[in-house]
């Protein structure tokens, strides 16, 4: 009812410039999204000194500062209206991401986190696209399954969860396992938390005459965040790939030098 009151006086034009200011802010912060994830020194420390309760809150702030997972939940929230859709689509995802976060962790089984990243940044735009109507509009068929694509998406996140935890702590730590437990329910913590907020905010825009118009526009900035996400963690591939590269000329012209 606020949220009604507030935006129906403003009326549709300053909502549409509201609106195009928060798109223009979106791609601009975009351009620092693919450090989201980077690990710092202090939280390596603290999943290698501390104990579980460090390893949970380590598990929480990573959620709420990887805002690729952040941007999928909110495109897998924006048309679900009841509380048993949520809790059945969360729960989906959750399921996904938290068995290859436990197995693959568990498993030493890893890849390159700028390429698992641009994945995630993949889901992203798929979910905005799918948001959009874009299958039935674009390719005239019906999206696949959404339940079921939020489950594999899921199991996408645990690997990229699994990926940055595996460069926390030490592979070979007999309380592993147990540990991993305790990060993925500091992940889900933060989850319910970011979740929380998002449920809370699309719920007052719906309510509002402009919600169709707020819709496409905030679609359209999941589909962009997406990309530019999508783009930066390629660009930071390439740079991982650079060193290699250039160690691999040095031995070539070491060999040459000998002959």
């Amino acid at each position: 009812m606020i949220g009604h009151l507030f935006f129906s006086s403003l009326g549709h034009t300053k909502v549409k410039n509201f609106l195009r200011r928060v798109l223009a802010l979106g791609l601009l912060a975009s351009s620092g999204l693919a450090q989201a994830h980077n690990v710092s020194e202090l939280a390596k420390q603290r999943m290698l000194d501390g104990d579980y309760l460090d390893f949970a809150m380590v598990g929480a702030e990573h959620m709420l500062t990887g805002y690729d997972h952040l941007l999928f939940l909110l495109g897998v929230l924006f048309f679900l209206k009841s509380f048993i859709d949520i809790v059945k689509f969360i729960t989906a995802f959750t399921l996904g991401h938290t068995l290859v976060l436990i197995f693959a962790t568990k498993a030493g089984v890893g890849a390159n986190p700028y390429l698992i990243d641009a994945v995630i940044a993949l889901t992203v735009i798929y979910k905005a696209f799918e948001n959009l109507d874009g299958f039935r509009r674009w390719f005239k068929f019906n999206a696949p399954s959404l339940l079921l694509m939020v489950f594999l998406f899921g199991l996408i996140h645990g690997f990229g969860l699994s990926t940055r935890l595996q460069q926390m702590t030490l592979a070979k730590d007999p309380m592993l396992v147990s540990k991993v437990i305790a990060f993925n329910v500091g992940v889900e913590l933060g989850q319910i938390a970011a979740l929380t907020v998002m449920a809370a905010v699309i719920r007052l825009w719906r309510e509002t005459s402009a919600w169709p118009l707020v819709s496409r526009v905030a679609n359209t900035a999941l589909i962009c965040a997406g990309a530019a996400l999508f783009v930066q963690q390629l660009q930071g591939y390439a740079g991982t790939r650079e060193p290699a590269i250039e160690r691999s000329k040095v031995s070539i012209d070491s060999a040459g030098e000998k002959f």
